[in-house]
Parts: structure tokens; C-alpha cells; sequence
């Protein structure tokens, strides 16, 4: 099985978001907040440079994510937003999680 550049650089962001939730998870204080100050900008740099590829244009739709130039489908956000979205929002008001973040500023 011949090993992709993808592939690599796929598994090698995988490693590292895996490290920063363990880290974020079992680290003390000091460790938590230097996470935060170090790696958060960059993480939100990184969704925010994803989510600049999926602006809708003036029609509504992404442009990455269309299959077709002169596509019919109805103006929605695109998969990239709506996983963005629900990540954000569903997943940190699961139960015995922490409220997410726009909640308690």
C-alpha cells in the first residue's frame, strides 16, 4: 500500500488535534491556558481559512462544494458549514459537556 502526501499530512493533523483534546482534557491549569493562548488562534485560523473556501456566492451557493456551473439546487449551506456549525453548537451542549462558550461570555 503505497503511501499518499495526503495521507500523510491527513494522519499527521489527526495526531495533532487528538494531542491538543488529550491536552485540553488531562492537562492541569497552566497547561489548559497555554493550550488556549497557543493553539486556539491557530485552530480558529485553520476553520476559518476552511470556511472562506465554502463562502456562499451571491446565489447562496458554495462554490467549492457545487457539482455543477449552472446548478438548480436551492441556496443552503454547504456539508463544510453545516459540520462546522453542528460541531460547534450540538456537540458542546451535549450532556456532561461545558456550555458552549457564547453562553457564558
Amino acid at each position: 500500500m503505497s503511501v499518499t502526501v495526503f495521507s500523510q499530512l491527513d494522519k499527521s493533523l489527526h495526531e495533532h488535534l487528538d494531542t491538543l483534546v488529550r491536552l485540553a482534557a488531562t492537562g492541569d491549569d497552566e497547561t489548559a491556558t497555554e493550550l488556549a493562548r497557543s493553539e486556539l488562534p491557530r485552530v480558529v485560523a485553520a476553520l476559518r481559512a476552511l470556511l472562506d473556501e465554502h463562502t456562499p456566492d451571491e446565489h447562496g451557493r458554495c462554490p467549492t462544494c457545487r457539482t455543477r456551473r449552472l446548478s438548480r439546487r436551492l441556496p443552503a449551506p454547504c456539508r463544510a458549514y453545516l459540520g462546522a456549525q453542528l460541531a460547534m453548537t450540538v456537540a458542546a451542549e451535549s450532556p456532561g459537556r461545558r456550555k458552549h462558550v457564547r453562553s457564558v461570555v
